[in-house]
């Protein structure tokens, strides 16, 4: 099974089981979250392109960690 969902104006290829990193959400760690914007679905028989999302399809996901990346430090020599 595969999803293409868009959170933050970008768009991530999602499957069962796999970890994908996202901007920051207003939830906490831990917490269950539905995604409803679906651009894609796919199951072992059906392929469903949405347009431009696909209705009555959402992906769930859990929320397993929130935090900052590694600050870029950004040195201009004039």
């Amino acid at each position: 099974m595969l999803a293409v969902i868009r959170v933050g104006g970008k768009q991530y290829l999602v499957s069962p089981g796999k970890k994908i990193k996202l901007e920051k959400l207003d939830k906490e760690e831990g917490s269950d979250i539905s995604f409803s914007d679906v651009l894609l679905f796919q199951d072992d028989k059906n392929l469903e392109i949405g347009s431009p999302v696909v209705k009555g399809v959402k992906v769930l996901g859990k929320i397993a960690k929130q935090g900052r990346t590694k600050k870029i430090i950004v040195l201009k020599y004039h």
